[in-house]
């Protein structure tokens, strides 16, 4: 079992800036063939941060201090679906990890996949990896581009799809790593994925 997350921040710094909406979509999948069997758990939450929401993500994610104001996130809740998940996926990863492991440390010790590169959109003939352009071309439609659920649930649709070659994105983003006989579960093959003790892990 994996988990899709999405984060809607007041900005762009992960040293300033706070997580404003956090999605996390817990879902069952064939490790042999790729395929996403199902949504088993999912979790979504608005949180008032410390800091000011700024114009520039208010005008990307729609998120305003009204809708924030005395929100917390359901914490044990997210930490126990945290747990469940053997790894994370984000499309843009390096991003939602910098965020999200200041509130939850244990998503820091999670190995995280990044679908963005994680899987050659380009070499597929797609002309961008944003989200927002796979999904139009995919014919994908979010409610609410940019909101935190949206955008999960917009991802686990994309890596469900089948590509030109017969095989659903997330095979290829499992195929981003190999099984090594000395270590269990999933190591590093290309820097895609982020884990406890390699460098690109602290980001």
């Amino acid at each position: 079992m994996a988990g899709v997350v999405d984060v809607e921040t007041t900005g762009l710094s992960p040293r300033r800036d706070e997580i404003v909406e956090l999605a996390l979509i817990l879902f069952a999948f064939d490790r042999a063939t790729g395929h996403i069997q199902g949504v088993v758990d999912e979790y979504s939450g608005l949180r008032e941060p410390s800091v000011p929401i700024s114009a520039g993500a208010s005008k990307v994610n729609g998120i305003t201090w009204e809708m924030v104001r005395g929100r917390r996130l359901d914490e044990p809740r997210v930490e126990q679906m945290l747990r469940r998940a053997e790894f994370l996926v984000a499309h843009n990863a390096p991003f939602d990890r910098s965020f999200l492991t200041r509130l939850f440390p244990l998503a820091g010790e999670k190995l995280w996949a990044c679908s963005m590169r994680s899987v050659d959109w380009r070499g597929l003939g797609f002309d961008s990896a944003a989200l927002q352009s796979l999904l139009r071309h995919h014919g994908i439609m979010a409610e609410r581009a940019h909101r935190g659920p949206e955008d999960a649930h917009a991802t686990l649709a994309l890596l469900s799809r089948v590509g030109p070659d017969n095989r659903p994105y997330f095979y290829w983003l499992l195929q981003s790593y190999r099984p090594q006989p000395s270590s269990p579960g999933l190591t590093r093959r290309r820097p895609r994925w982020t884990r406890p003790g390699h460098p690109e892990h602290s980001l």
